[in-house]
C-alpha cells in the first residue's frame, strides 16, 4: 500500500472514531418526568395536568408545576396550581394558588395558599382555601372569603355555590353590600 492510501485510511479511521465518539457523547438524557421511589411509592411529574370528565363533559382540570401521585391511593399533591372548573351552563371558574391536593377516594379537591378565583361572567373571589366537593359538585371559598361582582360585594367565613358562584350561600359572619363597598 502506498503512502497516500495509508494516510487516507488513517484519516478515515480517525473520522469514524470521531463520529462514534460524537454520537455517544451527544445522546440526550431521558426526561425525568416520572420518578418512583421504592419506600413511599410516589410518582412525581413536572408541568402536568389532571382532570375529571363525566358523561363526556369535562368537569374540572388542574395544571401544576409539580405533582406528586401516591401510587397506592392515587391521591395527588400539587404545587403552583392553575385550575378550571366547567359549569353546565358554559361558564368557567378559574383559580390560581400555591398548592393543592386531590383525594381520589372522595373526588374532593382542596386548593390553598394565595387563592385567586375569577369566573367567566366577571365575579372575583379570594379566600384562604377553595374546596371542590365531588359528591355535591360544590365549590366553597373557605376562610376570609370575599366575592365581588358588578356592584355587589360579600364576605364571610365560607361562600358556597353549586353553579360556579352565580348564586352563592354565605356562612359565618356574612356581610353583603349592593351598590357600595363591603366593610
Amino acid at each position: 500500500m502506498d503512502k497516500k492510501k495509508k494516510i487516507l485510511l488513517a484519516l478515515l479511521l480517525v473520522a469514524v472514531a470521531g463520529l462514534v465518539a460524537w454520537a455517544v457523547m451527544t445522546v440526550p438524557a431521558p426526561p425525568q418526568s416520572q420518578v418512583e421511589t421504592s419506600d413511599s411509592k410516589v410518582m412525581t411529574y413536572d408541568g402536568n395536568t389532571i382532570s375529571e370528565e363525566k358523561d363526556g363533559r369535562k368537569i374540572w382540570e388542574l395544571t401544576a408545576d409539580h405533582i406528586e401521585v401516591d401510587v397506592d391511593t392515587q391521591n395527588v399533591k400539587m404545587e403552583k396550581v392553575v385550575g378550571h372548573f366547567y359549569m353546565q351552563d358554559g361558564r368557567t371558574v378559574d383559580v390560581q394558588a400555591d398548592n393543592g391536593s386531590y383525594d381520589n377516594g372522595t373526588k374532593d379537591i382542596s386548593i390553598i395558599g394565595s387563592v385567586d378565583i375569577t369566573t367567566s361572567d366577571g365575579a372575583k373571589l379570594a379566600s384562604d382555601e377553595l374546596k371542590w366537593t365531588g359528591k355535591d359538585s360544590m365549590l366553597a371559598a373557605i376562610g376570609n372569603a370575599n366575592v365581588s361582582k358588578d356592584d355587589m360585594q360579600a364576605n364571610g367565613n365560607r361562600i358556597e355555590s353549586t353553579d360556579g358562584f352565580n348564586k352563592i350561600r354565605i356562612i359565618g359572619k356574612a356581610h353583603l353590600v349592593k351598590g357600595g363597598e363591603a366593610k
